[in-house]
This record gives structure tokens, sequence and C-alpha cells, in this order.
């Protein structure tokens, strides 16, 4: 395991945080929920069907990030129920199967853009007034080395999955350059290649080990880097 950076300062406990994880139900995202509830934080699980979301200590919540009603939902009620928001973990996310460009589905890429872009953006523009409200606040967004474009790395297939994790990477860069003097700290992650619905079976890393370096952006303090990508706690290139 790397050693955290000299740069970065982390929260030993998120006692009283509250914490809000996208594609909680299953996979990274659950495995996040758990440890971000563990390290003490109040976390709200979303799901498209919350029955999907069984652990006790995990607040079910509704939310289709596709679903616009079910964003500002989702997020109304944690500001009901909690006034304040410190942790958003994008994590909900789909990976369609395509070859080049050229034979790639124009709903394959809709849908892609939809759940892995435009549902991070909506979502995070809908949170910002609560996360602006908790300075030092954290917006954890899931990427992938299939996003990175730096050093040769887009070398074929899967366009509308690459894109919209650049996507996520522009995001990230874009929330740090004009909410980080207001003390927002935004990261994005790749998990690397992760065994879940989406990885697949034979795929090397299980969803904790996924999960790792997504949960220790969560403990951020201020004052650590932000803006970045990050693999195995430590920073990569886009």
């Amino acid at each position: 395991m790397a050693d955290t950076p000299s740069n970065v300062d982390l929260k030993s406990d998120l006692t009283d945080d509250v914490a809000l994880v996208t594609g909680a139900n299953r996979g990274i995202g659950a495995k996040i929920a758990t440890k971000l509830a563990d390290l003490g934080a109040i976390v709200y699980a979303g799901a498209r069907d919350p029955t999907d979301v069984t652990a006790p200590n995990q607040h079910a919540i509704t939310l289709d990030v596709t679903a616009e009603e079910e964003i500002h939902s989702a997020v109304d009620t944690i500001e009901q129920e909690e006034g304040s928001l410190d942790i958003l973990v994008n994590n909900a996310g789909i990976f369609p199967r395509s070859g080049p460009l050229h034979e790639m589905e124009r709903a394959d890429f809709d849908r892609t853009m939809a759940v892995n872009l435009r549902g991070p953006v909506l979502l995070t523009k809908q949170a910002l007034p609560l996360l602006l409200d908790s300075p030092g606040s954290r917006v954890v967004s899931m990427s992938s080395g299939l996003g990175q474009f730096t050093e040769g790395q887009m070398d074929g297939q899967y366009p509308a999955y690459r894109l919209s994790k650049v996507g996520i990477g522009g995001l990230t860069a874009y929330l740090d350059g004009e909410y980080g003097d207001q003390g927002l700290i935004a990261n994005a992650v790749s998990p690397g290649w992760v065994q879940t619905d989406m990885g697949g079976d034979r795929a090397p890393r299980s969803p904790s080990k996924g999960a790792e370096t997504p949960v220790w952006l969560s403990q951020f303090a201020r004052g650590s880097p932000a803006g970045k990508l990050w693999k195995d706690k430590e920073q990569i290139p886009w």
C-alpha cells in the first residue's frame, strides 16, 4: 500500500460527517458506503431501488442519477434531515462494451453519458449549496484508466465509456478551479479493474480494494490536494 503523500492531511474519523454515495447498493459503491459508515459518517446510500440497501447503519435513499426529480428529492431529504452534506461520492456508472467509434450505437453513447457524466454533473450542481456550507467538504468522482488521455492511454475500444470518464476529469478540474477557494476538495479516482457486474469475474481486484482510495479521498482535510486523479493513493496523470 502506498504511503500517504506528505501534502495530504487526513481526518482521523468522520464522526457526524454526512455522506451521499451513488450506486451504493452493490460493488464498489456498497463497500464505500460501508467503510464510510465504519468511520463514523452518516451515510445516505443512493440506489435506484432502495430496498437493495440492507445495511442497518445506512440510510437508503431512492436515487437514479438520470432522473432529475430524484436528484432534487435526495438532496432535499438530506438537507431536511441533516442540514448539511460533507461528502459526495459520484460512484454510479455503466460500461457498455463496444468496438470503435464508427461501430458505436448512439443509444449506448446517450445512456453512458447520462449515467456517467450528466448524472454526476447535475447531482453535484444540486448538492453544491450544502457542500459549500461545510468548508472542507469533499466530492469524489469515479473515473477509470480508460479515461486517461495522456501517455498513449486512448488506445482503442469503448469510446462512450472513455469519453464519459474524460468528462469526469474535466468536472473534477472545474470544481477545483471554481470552488476550491471556497473550501471544496474535489478529486477523481481510478479504482482499477474490479470484480463487479461491470468489471466481470476475471478482474484481479475485489470491491473492497476498489473502495480503498475513494474512501481515503473522502477523508481529505482542508489543505490537501484537489483537482487530481488518483489510483492506489497516488496521483496519476489524466
